[in-house]
């Protein structure tokens, strides 16, 4: 098995990336502990404060009433709404099949030793929905809609005070119970600690800012969080049968969303990947967001070519890219030599855009070389595996013997004698 946590030998770079995304993470952690802690103890006083501070927002009521969701959902485009639940239906319909094979056990191990575990939905998850760049109608979906699946008790939706207000119809759309007008480190510190408006919550989910991020970071313990996820990234792995032009909409479709995400090509043909660098110059000068793709290009944008087949798998697996997309003469075959990802687009027709959007995987995925070891936010992260056990008296005869010899060799008395009394009262 390869090492996947350094790169391998036999690649060269076409181009390479300029500034590395780990290291440009500014610090903020100073910043953040002073929002959680200005939060939990002053409650709304401090969110309010830094609600003004931070998006110039003064906001009197966090919470959204169901009349300003309604108006909010009068105002979307008739498109607009009929494409959202569109997505909302296929989130729900993957999100209910993958549910469907998440089953209770009960099992008897031994004569008498019963053991098992039960599905439990979280009794209340906090969904950050970030405001961003643009109105992303997505977001909202990806978070609130599986919850509401896995049948979580309340789901509690923030997002910035100054978000458009299509994501105020969104959040209702997906059927959030209630959706706070507070963004940043403070909405994270509100649902953690809880103030006198918005209740706390078992578990966060969604991605942010750095300063989201962080403050998941800090608070989690406690609280659950998804994942920490970092800015958005795009990879994507192809042999001589890859389409430069392809490739080159692709990146830069995914580099539009910041100017810190990583965008990449891998491959063990140099003429596409020559064709394919000039192909992304040539797109970027009549692209309307190429100021933010275009910097996101130069800083963090790679080629890399690869000796062999192997090199490149080594290599892919070596990035852990949060979307994967698999350009080669046998798109399913290479698909099972790959193994870490956040989610893995196979053949050419498979691209990003419609994952973002609304063909019913999440988003919300591994970056920053987390792909080595979770996938991405699912229906499963909104349910806990809680085991059970029950034995009778012949699972006690069975286990206590072999339990107390054990705690007794560890020194443990108080062990012992709990495992021997149950034995000795049978025996009785």
């Amino acid at each position: 098995m390869s090492d996947s946590t350094r790169a391998p030998q036999g690649i060269s770079f076409v181009k390479a990336p300029t500034r590395d995304q780990v290291s440009d993470n500014a610090p903020v952690e100073t910043l953040v502990a002073e929002i959680l802690k200005n939060v939990r103890e002053q409650g709304d006083k401090a969110v309010r404060d830094y609600s003004l501070k931070f998006d110039k927002a003064d906001v009197p009521v966090f919470e959204v009433s169901m009349e300003e969701r309604e108006a909010a959902l009068a105002e979307l485009d008739p498109q607009t709404r009929a494409d959202t639940e569109f997505a909302i239906a296929n989130v729900r319909r993957f999100a209910e099949a993958q549910l469907a094979t998440i089953l209770p056990l009960e099992i008897e191990t031994l004569p008498g030793v019963h053991l098992g575990h039960r599905v439990i939905p979280i009794d209340r998850v906090g969904c950050y929905v970030p405001g961003g760049r643009y109105p992303l109608l997505s977001a909202p979906i990806m978070t609130i809609v599986p919850a509401k699946v896995a049948g979580v008790g309340e789901v509690v939706a923030c997002l910035p005070p100054n978000a458009h207000k299509a994501m105020i119809a969104g959040c209702h759309l997906s059927a959030a119970d209630r959706i706070f007008r507070i963004g940043g480190a403070q909405a994270i510190a509100a649902m953690a600690y809880g103030t006198e408006s918005v209740p706390t919550v078992n578990k966060i989910v969604g991605p942010g800012n750095a300063f989201v991020n962080e403050a998941k970071r800090q608070v989690f313990g406690p609280v659950g969080i998804d994942q920490l996820a970092g800015p958005s990234e795009i990879f994507v792995v192809a042999d001589h049968t890859g389409d430069a032009e392809m490739i080159a909409t692709d990146l830069l479709a995914q580099a539009e969303h910041d100017v810190r995400t990583r965008v990449g090509l891998i491959t063990t043909d140099r003429a596409l990947a020559e064709a394919t660098l000039k192909e992304v110059e040539r797109q970027l000068e009549s692209l309307s967001t190429a100021n933010v793709a275009g910097i996101a290009w130069k800083d963090y944008g790679e080629i890399v070519v690869c000796s062999d087949e192997a090199t490149l798998i080594a290599y892919s697996d070596y990035v852990a890219a949060e979307h994967l997309q698999v350009h080669t003469a046998d798109p399913h075959a290479m698909a099972k030599k790959l193994r870490n990802y956040g989610s893995l687009f196979i053949g050419e027709l498979a691209s990003v855009v419609y994952s973002d959007k609304c063909v019913g995987t999440n988003h919300t995925l591994p970056t920053m070389g987390a792909g080595r070891y979770t996938g991405g936010l699912w229906v499963g992260a909104y349910v806990k595996i809680a085991t059970h056990q029950w034995l009778d008296e012949r699972g006690v005869k069975t286990v206590a013997p072999p339990a107390a010899r054990q705690s007794a060799s560890e020194t443990l008395e108080g062990h012992r004698r709990a495992a021997q009394l149950r034995l000795d009262r049978l025996q009785a």
